[in-house]
């Protein structure tokens, strides 16, 4: 019977992509040997799992409409899948579970980990695949699935993802739009000599900002 245990979570270091490292501890309760684990894991955000400021509520509003609303629309959200084989051991084995990041805001994980600033993620991970072992019977190996609700919950601080991102865009973040908007935006700016696309932005979010007369 395998135990699992998410103890801690850290940027990952010298990566092409985002990626957040996770460290999970596998405990094999069985006491015979495991030969080799192919463990496949699903990370998934459990937004219930925490309160909101009325700043974060705002910032999440995409996602999940009005406040007043959360109590129907507040539902789990898949954030990665990822596979990973683990080496022979016996009784306990720490590992990393590398779970890449996106800073794309037409994914849904991705909105929800830009609208916090502070606090914790409230995650679970859950854990499927197969475990090979010694066949008590002869020579060969034993499969013994992974039961499907083999579960391991953590708390991710904001400011880890956070940090993560600011490995790749310091400061800043990441918007996909349509080609002809780029176009668009890229002709505003020209024509109104903006230096920057923030300014272009900022420029056309003026009108939004003004309050009614």
């Amino acid at each position: 019977m395998l135990a699992f245990t998410m103890l801690a979570a850290r940027p990952s270091a010298q990566t092409a992509s985002p990626s957040i490292t996770f460290r999970l501890r596998i405990e094999d309760l069985s006491g015979e040997p495991i030969h080799a684990l192919a463990l496949r894991c699903q990370a998934r955000i459990e937004p219930r799992g925490r309160r909101y400021t009325h700043e974060e509520q705002a910032r999440l509003y995409e996602l999940f409409g009005d406040a007043s609303q959360w109590g129907r629309t507040l539902q789990p959200l898949t954030w990665s899948q990822v596979a990973v084989l683990v080496p022979a051991f016996a009784n306990r084995i720490d590992i990393d579970v590398p779970v890449p990041c996106t800073y794309d805001l037409e994914v849904a994980s991705a909105k929800y980990l830009h609208g916090l600033r502070d606090g914790d993620v409230p995650l679970a991970f859950v854990f499927s695949g197969t475990a090979f072992r010694t066949a008590a019977d002869g020579p060969g190996f034993a499969i013994d699935p992974v039961p499907w609700d083999r579960e391991a919950p953590f708390r991710l601080p904001a400011a880890v993802w956070h940090a993560t991102m600011d490995q790749f865009f310091p400061g800043g973040g990441w918007m996909r739009v349509r080609r002809d908007t780029l176009d668009r935006l890229q002709a505003f700016r020209g024509q109104h000599a903006l230096v920057s696309w923030d300014d272009a932005i900022d420029r056309l979010l003026q009108p939004a900002a003004e309050p009614l007369t």
